[in-house]
């Protein structure tokens, strides 16, 4: 669990904390287990103040966001043996997705495992763990806590080769254009 502390500005123009837990947007994948994302904060446009985001009401409707928009994510990989294995349903590990990540699982190739294409601007900080950043053409970075990806609306996945987790955040930057 990450903790979430946020902050606002009361009635009298001072700075005051509204917020200190968990997320409730935490995704939680029985077909793909050790898989877990957290939207930790939301924006579609305007100003840091007024971020449009609640921490009530219906799910997401989308874990991508539109141009001016943000996302502020913490991902949980599992080693990749975990969809390799015998018991991995892949139709099921779709359709959870489709109904726990919406907008980010329309992004997926079906013909290309992992691999996605959005039109953001990622920054993505390794905190726990070894994975691997695979781009077009079998291209690959190893990447480990502490290493930072500024990823370009490129075509991707994340693999994740090592026995053990790995745990990265990101922030999306909703733009209209892929690059």
């Amino acid at each position: 669990m990450v903790r979430r502390i946020v902050t606002s500005i009361d009635s009298d123009g001072a700075s005051t904390f509204v917020g200190d837990g968990s997320s409730p947007w935490c995704a939680k994948f029985e077909s793909i287990p050790g898989f877990d994302v957290t939207m930790l904060w939301a924006t579609e446009g305007g100003n840091a103040a007024d971020s449009n985001f609640s921490d009530k009401g219906p799910w997401p409707t989308s874990w991508i966001p539109g141009p001016g928009g943000s996302r502020l994510l913490v991902v949980t990989f599992p080693p990749d043996s975990v969809m390799l294995s015998e018991q991995f349903d892949g139709m099921a590990a779709h359709r959870e997705q489709m109904e726990k990540v919406p907008g980010l699982a329309e992004t997926f190739e079906a013909e290309s495992p992992g691999m996605h294409t959005t039109r953001t601007l990622d920054y993505g900080v390794v905190l726990t763990g070894r994975i691997t950043l695979e781009l077009d053409n079998g291209k690959t970075k190893e990447l480990e806590a502490n290493d930072v990806v500024i990823q370009r609306g490129t075509r991707h996945a994340w693999r994740n080769p090592s026995a053990a987790p790995a745990t990265v955040l990101f922030v999306l930057l909703g733009s209209a254009s892929s690059s």
